[in-house]
């Protein structure tokens, strides 16, 4: 019989930015006994709190909190790294009988954790890193222009929302992957690949992906913005500049930071720079409402409705949890 992975014991609540999934979250895990492990990538570091609407200490006295400030702003990270450690933690929280809710908006990683991560080729983890975050900030469409420039024969194969393909294969330097495709040629046979392990099956688990009406969601995002900056966001910014290592590219490309640090360091308006932060949130949401279309282990559930929670247990439990 096989082994049940502690994964397969987890829940995923996801969403936009700004949908409700924390305080949700938060209630969801009293009354069930849970423990929420962050599906994010950004609140892994420390001293970045008002911009990542990193669960306050006050919300984390009330339910145990994994992979929130765990790392130094100038570290960097990858998909893979976050995957062990969310692994590690459902385990530590399966041990003491509590459920695992992953709770989180982060596209890519919640792909990882639903499908695995790509079976390919070792590449350059900060690389890799990078393009996915840009991939979120910018658009599918913008970086995939930019493999075409540098690996046309990948980028006609590839679809450009199939970003998890092209960021593992092709390095946008050195070796593309369209040259290690060409097969058997000139008496050469292509290498085997007999002796690599295949990664294990991804966990089955149960997941729910929060929904808002479209003018709704944008609305809280403006003022939610709005509040983060009179909280002192710019200031937390400042810190971050003092700190005695300069940030790692993950972090600077973190949404609102970056424009903050632009604002900082090119003298940009600071009213303009608020509108920017906003306009680039509403983008970055319609980004991940089209990442969570293409997910369909999801169940959607009105994240305003007066019995959410009860939804949300319902489609837990149709899919197995």
């Amino acid at each position: 019989m096989r082994r049940m992975s502690a994964l397969e014991r987890a829940l995923v609540l996801t969403g936009p930015t700004a949908c409700g999934k924390t305080a949700l979250a938060l209630d969801l895990a009293e009354r069930i006994g849970g423990e929420i492990v962050a599906l994010d990538s950004m609140t892994v570091y420390r001293g970045m709190d008002i911009g990542t609407a990193k669960p306050t200490a006050a919300e984390r006295a009330r339910v145990p909190h994994h992979l929130i400030d765990v790392l130094d702003p100038w570290e960097s990270l990858t998909v893979a790294w976050w995957l062990a450690r969310a692994e590690a933690a459902c385990t530590d929280a399966v041990a003491r009988g509590k459920r695992p809710i992953f709770v989180g908006g982060t596209p890519f990683y919640l792909k990882a954790l639903l499908h695995g991560l790509f079976d390919g080729p070792p590449g350059d983890g900060a690389v890799r890193t990078a393009l996915e975050a840009e991939a979120a900030r910018i658009g599918n469409a913008a970086l995939h222009a930019r493999l075409a420039a540098v690996d046309p024969k990948t980028a006609a194969r590839l679809h450009p929302n199939d970003v998890r393909a092209w960021c593992g294969r092709s390095r946008f330097t050195r070796s593309p992957v369209s040259r290690s495709r060409t097969g058997s040629r000139r008496g050469t046979r292509p290498r085997s690949r007999s002796r690599r392990r295949p990664p294990p099956p991804p966990a089955r688990v149960p997941a729910v992906v929060l929904e808002l009406p479209r003018d709704a969601l944008y609305d809280r995002i403006n003022r939610r913005v709005s509040a983060m900056l009179d909280a002192g966001w710019l200031d937390e910014v400042r810190r971050l500049r003092e700190l005695p290592h300069p940030l790692s590219r993950e972090a600077r490309q973190a949404l609102g930071y970056r424009e903050l640090l632009e604002h900082l360091e090119a003298g940009r308006d600071r009213a303009e720079t608020a509108d920017l932060i906003r306009t680039h949130t509403r983008q970055f949401a319609k980004r991940q409402l089209t990442w969570f279309r293409h997910l369909p282990a999801l169940v959607p559930v009105p994240a305003d409705a007066p019995d959410a929670i009860e939804r949300v247990l319902k489609a837990w439990a149709s899919q197995g949890g």
